[in-house]
């Protein structure tokens, strides 16, 4: 695709498989942020990290800014606020982190992707999603946020919701498969388990059997012997 010049000069636009606008969920790829985009966003997630006062304040921010943006979304999360705050805060960071290193970040995400397995993502839940962090940035930051670091915020976000929800619906599929599998096998593990225990226990009745008659026997041949 055609390389945009960045305010700067340096080629800025975002190309490829990810973009700000679309989320896309057919493929889980490696997202390729030019470094200048992805410094942006990472100065801008260090600026929103200064404007609380500690990284739970952050978190709460967040976590409020999303649900008042679509109520119906907390039905999703069964956690207590203050854990899933934290929990946000701690995987948009270690994502903001990656994103100079793409092998990374695709690792990170394939993580946090297995870790959201039981959420029902979709593409409208991630939009509600990036549009209400960007709306936080947007009030927090102001002029801060040049156009290329929404670009870049809007880019990663759509990256990282399509990723969940090709994750889950792909790995699922066999997460079903492997699940039943092990059902499977402990349904016949215990089977077999029983049917030795029964085996076991009609051996001990023949051998209680069995020295009952050796033991007439002996009395038998003992009472012979005296006579």
């Amino acid at each position: 695709g055609e390389k945009g010049a960045g305010e700067d000069g340096v080629a800025s636009a975002i190309t490829g498989l990810y973009n700000a606008t679309d989320v896309n969920d057919e493929v889980f790829e490696e997202l390729q942020l030019p470094p200048v985009v992805a410094e942006e966003v990472q100065q801008t997630w260090n600026m929103l990290l200064r404007t609380g006062e500690s990284r739970e304040a952050v978190g709460e921010a967040i976590y409020g800014a999303l649900f008042d943006a679509a109520p119906s979304l907390q039905n999703l999360f069964k956690t207590p606020r203050a854990v899933m705050a934290m929990r946000f805060m701690n995987g948009l960071h270690q994502i903001i982190s990656d994103l100079t290193d793409p092998k990374a970040l695709k690792v990170t995400v394939e993580t946090l992707g297995f870790q959201h397995l039981d959420l029902e993502v979709t593409p409208p839940r991630v939009g509600i999603f990036r549009d209400a962090i960007l709306d936080l940035l947007t009030v927090e930051l102001d002029d801060m946020l040049t156009p290329r670091a929404r670009d870049g915020w809007c880019t990663f976000l759509n990256y990282v919701g399509g990723s969940y929800i090709y994750i889950r619906v792909k790995f699922s599929e066999r997460l079903k498969i492997l699940t039943w599998s092990w059902a499977t096998a402990n349904k016949k593990a215990v089977e077999d388990e029983d049917g030795e225990e029964g085996a076991e226990g009609a051996g001990e009745g023949e051998e209680g059997g069995a020295s009952a008659e050796a033991e007439a026997e002996a009395a038998a041949a003992a009472a012979q012997a005296a006579k």
